[in-house]
């Protein structure tokens, strides 16, 4: 069962049985309820809107069956959704990879994440599909070496593409779902040290075009991750917050041009954060 789906059946089970929400019906009070990121709890909240659990206003307000709203003096606490064990050993992927790469055991790996090789040998598959680290026969796992050239490479390429991404999505695009990514990287979100990601990862799915979002699969988590691992610092975590601000105003304003012009800047600079971080590393 995914995220989402956890925490879609857990919402579900409270407002059916007349109980406590973990945290106010919004999606920022919930994925910090559920420690996870915006993503699974929009996804569970659009399941539980279908599902006629949940009302969602014109302006996006939520409130549960019946139209009451969520009462902060009734709040209790969430269920412990799944731990993340892909994210945890592609962090440490990464980190070998920004050392100057090689060959990772199973065993010290498992050891040090607290899990049986199996369950990381399953975790290291998923991660293989996206380029993070290969399987090699008699030998065990590659971990690729980080590549400035190729960074660069990609980064032209995924200009382009998702570019186009937002061109065709346009049609598709909600306001309410835009608003709700705004919300996510506005001065409070900084603050919690979480912002909204989304934005990415929402236009190549509405762009619908496979093409797109095969590139995205086949060389996009290496990069996400890299990219990630690099904006750990709160000056840069602004910065980025900034720009998704940029692209998201002027895309709810249908200033396409200027959404587009602020989406290319944003994509490219991620390369001096990179740099910044391989420095600190060499240092």
């Amino acid at each position: 069962m995914s995220l989402a789906e956890t925490i879609e059946r857990d919402l579900a089970d409270r407002i059916q049985a007349g109980r406590a929400l973990p945290a106010r019906l919004t999606l920022g009070a919930l994925a910090d309820a559920y420690g996870v990121s915006a993503t699974p709890v929009r996804t569970a909240v659009d399941g539980l809107v279908r599902r006629r659990l949940v009302r969602r206003d014109g302006s996006g307000r939520l409130t549960v069956r019946g139209g009451e709203r969520c009462d902060a003096a009734a709040i209790d606490a969430p269920i412990q959704v799944a731990r993340d064990l892909d994210g945890e050993v592609a962090e440490e992927l990464i980190r070998v990879s920004l050392g100057g790469g090689g060959f990772v055991r199973e065993e010290a790996l498992a050891e040090r994440r607290g899990v049986g090789r199996t369950a990381l040998r399953g975790a290291l598959q998923r991660l293989a599909g996206g380029g993070l680290v290969e399987h090699v026969p008699r030998r065990g796992w590659s971990v690729p070496r980080f590549d400035g050239d190729e960074m660069d490479a990609y980064i032209d390429v995924r200009v382009t593409l998702e570019l186009k991404a937002l061109e065709l999505a346009r049609p598709r695009l909600e306001s309410r779902v835009l608003e709700e990514m705004l919300a996510g990287n506005r001065p409070a979100a900084v603050r919690a040290g979480r912002i909204d990601n989304d934005l990415h990862g929402y236009l190549v799915e509405r762009a619908d075009n496979r093409y797109i979002r095969s590139f995205f699969d086949a060389n996009g988590r290496y990069y996400n991750a890299l990219f990630d691992h690099a904006g750990l610092g709160p000056s840069v975590l602004r910065e980025m917050a900034r720009q998704h601000v940029a692209i998201l105003e002027a895309a709810l304003q249908q200033h396409w041009a200027r959404a587009s012009e602020a989406l290319a800047l944003h994509i490219r600079a991620q390369k001096p954060v990179m740099e910044r971080l391989l420095d600190q590393l060499d240092g």
